[in-house]
């Protein structure tokens, strides 16, 4: 089926070295600030915007690690506090050797970068999980509470089975606290390579979704904290399953709005929306699904054929976004619209969505 092209405003980070694409980006607002984080080979750099997400600077060299997580929802998140940047990704001396290695770091560590002068230079801060090399799937999501304090959660390897473990900051990422195990399953793993999201309501409640692997399917789940210590029964989403017998590498993504769970995400072939109580809705077919939650709506895109789609609030059916692209990422933002960013050709393109 031939999509309408959605033409708004767009923007283009072309690789200095082609050699070496862009990948993964993810972006931020707050603090009257927009910006974006991506990896590059084996560097982390940072973009920021003068004009809400119409176009982007130069990008800033973070740090250039021995070996950086990157693919499939993998590479660095970004948090704006009030004068203050926050990057985490997850980084090793070296990279993995082996049959599944896939470029991952050796000894994988949830690393922490600071800027205090709106990006222009970083510092190193410290490492998030409390046991070294734990964080080495390199799979892992960060947020902003309502208080400024920060909240990580990560695919955990300290013991046999893949957990999930989150911790949490309250001096702008320079200290965590101890590890809390969020989620783990009876069957003995939850699904081995799909990343988690997170998301926190206006009361400062945590929320934290995932793919399971329970009973042969590979779902996704549910939990929420008010401390980020103590977590409620695990909730799967949906009223399908999936039974798989392998890892589809796409965790979905998840918001919480005025007091309501929203999420989004793949079941097989096909894209799911749930809203608060209500039913899963179909909304496409695909994978790679990204979410935002604005003033006018929720909004869904994810990528089929080699092309990045968009649902927007008010349409039926969904837009091309991109006609070559894959791993979007949307971000509501303040005035009410919502920016996209994803990959394209070794670059990263980005929309608005007005």
């Amino acid at each position: 089926m031939l999509l309408p092209l959605l033409l708004l405003l767009a923007a283009r980070i072309q690789p200095v070295d082609v050699a070496v694409p862009y990948r993964q980006p993810q972006l931020a607002a707050g603090q009257g600030q927009v910006a974006m984080v991506f990896g590059g080979g084996r560097t982390i750099f940072y973009a920021g915007s003068a004009d809400r997400g119409a176009t982007f600077g130069a990008p800033v060299r973070v740090a250039e690690v021995g070996a950086l997580a990157l693919g499939r929802h993998r590479g660095p998140r970004l948090a704006i506090l009030q004068n203050l940047l926050v990057i985490s990704a997850i980084v090793g001396e070296e990279k993995a050797t082996g049959p599944h290695a896939h470029g991952l770091p050796e000894a994988g560590n949830l690393v922490v970068w600071r800027s205090t002068d709106r990006g222009v230079s970083w510092k190193r801060a410290g490492i998030i999980n409390d046991v070294p090399g734990a964080a080495r799937e390199g799979l892992h999501a960060m947020v902003t509470a309502p208080d400024g304090s920060l909240f990580a959660t990560w695919l955990d390897l300290r013991a046999k089975g893949t957990k999930l473990y989150g911790a949490r900051s309250t001096d702008g990422g320079v200290s965590w606290t101890k590890n809390e195990l969020v989620y783990e399953s009876p069957d003995g793993t939850i699904c081995q390579c799909c990343h988690p999201s997170v998301s926190i309501d206006e009361a400062g409640r945590t929320y934290v979704m995932w793919r399971n692997a329970l009973g042969g399917s590979r779902d996704l789940y549910l939990t929420s904290s008010v401390d980020g210590k103590q977590f409620t029964a695990a909730q799967k989403l949906g009223t399908g399953t999936w039974k798989l017998n392998a890892c589809p590498m796409d965790g979905g993504a998840l918001a919480v709005h005025r007091g309501k769970v929203i999420s989004a995400w793949r079941r097989d072939g096909d894209v799911y929306l749930t809203e608060g109580d209500g039913p899963e809705k179909k909304v496409g077919t695909g994978k790679d699904v990204a979410l935002a939650v604005s003033k006018k709506g929720t909004y869904v895109a994810w990528t089929h054929e080699a092309a990045v789609q968009v649902l927007t609030p008010k349409a039926s059916v969904p837009t091309l976004l991109g006609a070559g692209g894959a791993f979007v990422n949307l971000l509501a933002m303040p005035d009410g619209g919502v920016l996209a960013a994803w990959e394209a050709s070794g670059a990263i393109e980005t929309k608005r969505l007005d």
